[in-house]
């Protein structure tokens, strides 16, 4: 895997970790205020919160709004190292979510990322954080917004699938959490 300054390269494409995954149309989903919401008793008031995926920017707002103290940036996740604790819910297609994770267990700083379930159980997340990590499982599914161009578009229906709140090093009183 090659670095480059606009992201990182592998064969012949180059992925951008800050914003828009232009390529990828179903990585352009926001994370919604009531996700956070959710898990706010869960998020350490006094850490710097890195919201390490921009989007369209809302994520960060969201959590300052709650009273969080935020670094949100366009900034190039794979050469960054921002903030105590990562917060964050970032793409999922496996051509980034591979290398996300490996990067995550390279900081080695504690997070809570909103993955699809079924990553729980692929070859890349037991290598990487075997025994390491809890899971909060929400009460239903995360209405994700959608980023159409420049702009939000609400989803008229739920998501097709569910999510939990993957967490390292959080210390939380439980492996698994139900809200």
């Amino acid at each position: 895997m090659e670095k480059k300054e606009d992201g990182i390269s592998m064969g012949n494409k180059k992925y951008n970790a800050c914003i828009h995954t232009g390529f990828q149309k179903h990585d352009d989903y926001m994370t919604p205020k009531s996700a956070w919401e959710n898990i706010q008793q869960f998020i350490p008031k006094d850490k710097v919160i890195w919201e390490a995926f921009y989007g369209d920017g809302k994520s960060g707002d969201y959590l300052k709004e709650l009273g969080f103290k935020v670094i949100h940036q366009e900034v190039d996740f794979f050469t960054s190292d921002l903030g105590e604790i990562i917060v964050s819910n970032p793409p999922f297609s496996l051509d980034l979510i591979k290398p996300i994770m490996y990067r995550l267990k390279e900081l080695d700083k504690p997070f809570i990322l909103i993955l699809p379930s079924q990553k729980i159980n692929s070859q890349y997340m037991r290598n990487t954080f075997k025994d390491k990590l809890q899971i909060i499982i929400p009460n239903g599914r995360i209405n994700f917004n959608k980023l159409v161009g420049d702009k939000i578009v609400e989803c008229k229906n739920k998501c097709a699938f569910d999510c939990f709140y993957y967490c390292y090093k959080m210390d939380l009183p439980n492996d698994i959490t139900w809200l």
